[in-house]
């Protein structure tokens, strides 16, 4: 009777072991078959800057009262638009749209004057020029590298200009921040993903110009196993735009959507300029989510490695690795960092390239996500709408991050994950070990019955 109960519970953990070894390979190969290739087919939408107006009611104003009459719009703290106008005409028809008029001395004529003279006096590295829609002034600013001379040389062109172009020191050096989004690597340092663009056939991360030549090669991990893509194309300086060309030629799923940090992100709808004055959101490897208001637009700066026009001026903070990060708000696409002085600790100033300008100059589109119901996306704020007030902006839709940048991982590094075949191993594993120890336990037990028959037979 024993050595009957013993065979049944031999038998039965044989068949365990088996049908776990069953088991485990079965696990293991699902995990396998169902690890996202490539993604030929996944859903998106574009948008360019061909799709949405101006930024918001004031620029539509400007645009239509012509620059002898304005001197550029912002956003009120109330959310309103105001427009700066030089003659009560103008004033009147800033009022008819809804907005709020504010009479100033100089127009945008003056400013762009003013500009053209500060481009074409020598260049001074750690300087940069923008102009102050809210004060109606130009303001010249210089950081710590620049030398007293250059100083008082690029003073003397100012004071040439006229009273309204204020000089400004500030602390720390303009410089471009290569130390989104996520982390991009390669030989040539750090940056951070910005968006995603197509031109129809391939897809393509845009990011910072200064964060590496034509030619570079990304990965997403220290160790150089997970190839993103390769610089393709792109303009820096004079602008602060690159194109990254995804290795197997498609994005990730949600390649509409940009990390904020924290497993989440955002989905991106649209695509526009700023306002000055306008909440905006900005996401970076280094520092992550951070949020700011937009000081001026059109601005220069003249970095260490070359001038670059027409930037967004915030003062959101960044620091090294951030660049080539979005910049959003409202889940309207909105710039790429470029660079800037200070950190996230003492603060300081921020510059951004325009998408809009990137999309334009290199013929793509921005990639959007749909809406979390799988319908069309969200639309761009349209030129009536204008942007929201500064204390209610907010980043855009959340949803978790998921795949937004592509895992060119082999067969091997995912045999090896074990957050994606774990569960099988293990089976396989423990199956494995019962099946060996269920036949040592019979060869044990044949053993010791021979021995004991042996010596009763020949003593």
């Amino acid at each position: 009777m024993r050595h009957a109960r013993r065979r049944v519970v031999r038998r039965v953990t044989r068949l365990a072991a088996v049908g776990g070894l069953l088991l485990g390979g079965t696990m293991v190969t699902h995990a396998v078959a169902s690890e996202p290739g490539a993604p030929d087919a996944v859903p998106f939408s574009t948008a360019s800057p061909a799709d949405v107006g101006a930024a918001g009611p004031g620029a539509g104003l400007v645009q239509r009262l012509g620059t002898s009459r304005t001197a550029g719009s912002w956003v009120g703290e109330d959310g309103r638009t105001v427009v700066a106008v030089t003659d009560e005409e103008a004033a009147a028809e800033v009022r008819a749209a809804g907005a709020e008029p504010k009479m100033v001395r100089h127009s945008m004529d003056d400013f762009d004057s003013a500009t053209r003279t500060l481009s074409s006096a020598p260049r001074v590295p750690g300087t940069a020029w923008m102009k102050d829609y809210r004060s109606n002034q130009v303001v010249v600013r210089g950081d710590s590298t620049v030398s007293a001379d250059d100083w008082s040389s690029l003073t003397e062109v100012a004071d040439g200009i006229g009273d309204f172009v204020r000089m400004e020191r500030v602390e720390g050096a303009f410089t471009t921040r290569l130390a989104g989004g996520l982390p991009v690597l390669s030989t040539a340092g750090r940056c951070s993903a910005g968006f995603n663009v197509t031109d129809g056939q391939r897809e393509f991360i845009l990011t910072a110009g200064h964060c590496g030549p034509q030619g570079s090669v990304w990965f997403s991990d220290d160790g150089g196993r997970r190839k993103v893509g390769t610089t393709v194309g792109g303009s820096f300086p004079g602008d602060d735009y690159s194109l990254i060309a995804y290795d197997g030629g498609k994005a990730g799923e949600n390649a509409g959507v940009v990390a904020v940090g924290g497993g989440k992100g955002v989905r991106i709808t649209g695509v526009a300029d700023p306002a000055v004055g306008q909440r905006i959101f900005r996401s970076g490897s280094t520092s992550g989510l951070r949020d700011g208001e937009v000081t001026a637009l059109d601005v220069t700066v003249n970095y260490p490695e070359g001038t670059v026009g027409g930037l967004i001026e915030s003062d959101v903070c960044a620091e090294p690795g951030d660049s080539g990060g979005p910049m959003f708000s409202e889940g309207i696409a909105l710039g790429v960092t470029s660079g800037g002085s200070g950190d996230c600790r003492s603060g300081g100033i921020t510059y951004f390239q325009p998408v809009t300008k990137a999309l334009a100059d290199l013929d793509l589109k921005l990639i959007v996500a749909p809406e979390a119901d799988g319908g069309s996306p969200s639309p761009a704020p349209s030129q009536a709408q204008g942007a929201a007030a500064p204390g209610s902006a907010t980043p855009g839709s959340s949803t978790p991050v998921r795949g937004i940048l592509p895992d060119p991982s082999t067969l091997v590094s995912r045999l090896a994950d074990p957050r994606n075949v774990g569960p099988g191993l293990l089976v396989m594993g423990g199956s494995l070990v019962a099946l060996v120890a269920s036949r040592w336990i019979r060869a044990e037990q044949d053993r010791k019955a021979y021995r004991r028959e042996y010596s009763a037979t020949w003593g």
